[in-house]
């Protein structure tokens, strides 16, 4: 996947539009809650305008209903990232709008502006080729780095580069880039994925992709329920994807053809009320017939399996995680998520943590800092996992 890199690039004086992915939360006052997203974008946006460019910024926020609506405005992004580089960050409340078109022309070289949500038009999504030309613009180099929209094929991610004379990822998507494809090319053994999470069938795909070249794979979250409710353990009320019981033994056999270690939990912490400070238990081990009674949900995984799990972690050679053991986010359920990022981020492993709920918990514990790597695209990532080509990508020029 050779493309053209934003090192490659001389854009002294040069008009250059980049698509971020500003798609930070809001609160209800319309402030920025978490800002990791405006500051993963700085290393592109800084070269860019030591560079010399006159940088146009587009982005998506939220989910509006193809229209304008304040509630998704990319203002309050603006006035972060004028903070974060110190200088005036102009505004465009159109992203093709006349005023749009002639603020982008009035920019000097370093100048930038940020263009009002892409998704204020339902042309964004459709990948319209009228609507990608006018956010092309005068446009002569397109810059992409936006790793999490990058499985998409939207007019600000794959449109634009039919009307752009070139087209290059930034710093993000190449560091993603390296990590997710190049270093698991050949990843170090012992090669251990994890993976949690509700649903096999959003794994499936990553799963069967990656058993024939993964030494182990750990299963955990609710995910884990499915396989043992196919081995015939009772699950209780436990969340199972009960259409998906013969995928499990399917892929459980599969496992064992290629004498790929496939390691369920050996336990499971149980519950009977959903809320912090509910009264928990953990079962037998499921060696021994361990099974969950009737009115009592799995919520993590036991202490048995946080054991095993976090043995097999310090012995691995390259980790890839998505997805976390259990509801981490209510203190009381959390000791399985938070005992397996503490191991990661103790292995001396190549270690990369993709998925929103892996990366929450590794920030969580304040951990961020000492693992390898941790993508920015939930989706995206796993598509890439997966083996499947990301448009945002596949558009851009070769290098």
């Amino acid at each position: 996947m050779a493309k053209l890199s934003i090192r490659d690039l001389d854009v002294s004086g040069k008009a250059v539009l980049m698509r971020v992915d500003f798609n930070v939360p809001l609160n209800d006052a319309g402030e920025i809650t978490d800002d990791t997203r405006i500051v993963s974008a700085l290393p592109s946006i800084k070269q860019l305008l030591s560079g010399g460019a006159r940088l146009t910024l587009c982005s998506h926020l939220g989910r509006p209903k193809n229209e304008s609506d304040l509630k998704y405005s990319l203002r309050p992004a603006a006035i972060r990232l004028s903070e974060l580089l110190n200088q005036d960050v102009a505004f465009a409340d159109s992203c093709i709008s006349e005023q749009a078109a002639a603020a982008r022309t009035a920019l000097q070289a370093g100048e930038i502006i940020l263009l009002e949500n892409t998704r204020f038009y339902p042309e964004e999504k459709s990948n319209d080729a009228d609507f990608a030309k006018a956010l092309a613009g005068g446009a002569e180099i397109f810059v992409n780095d936006a790793f999490g929209t990058a499985h998409r094929a939207h007019a600000s991610t794959e449109g634009v580069t039919h009307h752009i004379a070139q087209s290059a990822m930034g710093l993000l998507i190449e560091r993603e880039l390296e990590f997710l494809c190049e270093k698991l090319e050949s990843p170090s053994s012992p090669f251990l994925v994890i993976m949690g999470g509700a649903k096999v069938s959003d794994k499936i795909e990553v799963i069967t992709a990656l058993l024939d070249k993964a030494d182990t794979f750990i299963i955990g979250g609710a995910m884990a329920y499915t396989f043992r409710k196919a081995q015939g353990h009772a699950v209780g009320d436990s969340l199972v994807e009960n259409d998906k019981l013969d995928l499990a033994l399917d892929i459980l056999k599969k496992a064992d053809e290629l004498n790929t270690r496939f390691l369920l939990p050996a336990d499971t912490r149980i519950t009977q009320e959903f809320k912090n400070g509910a009264e928990t238990k953990v079962t037998d081990s499921y060696a021994d017939g361990g099974n969950i009674p009737d009115g009592w949900e799995g919520i993590d995984i036991g202490d048995v399996a946080i054991d095993e799990f976090c043995a097999e972690i310090s012995q691995a050679g390259t980790i890839v995680w998505n997805g976390p053991m259990g509801v981490f986010e209510i203190n009381s359920f959390e000791a399985g998520t938070k005992a397996v990022t503490e191991a990661v981020a103790k292995s001396s492993a190549l270690s990369i943590v993709g998925g929103g709920d892996s990366v929450t918990a590794v920030k969580k514990y304040g951990l961020a800092d000492q693992v390898s790597f941790i993508s920015t695209g939930g989706g995206a990532s796993l598509e890439l996992l997966e083996g499947k080509q990301l448009p945002g990508v596949t558009a851009l020029t070769d290098s």
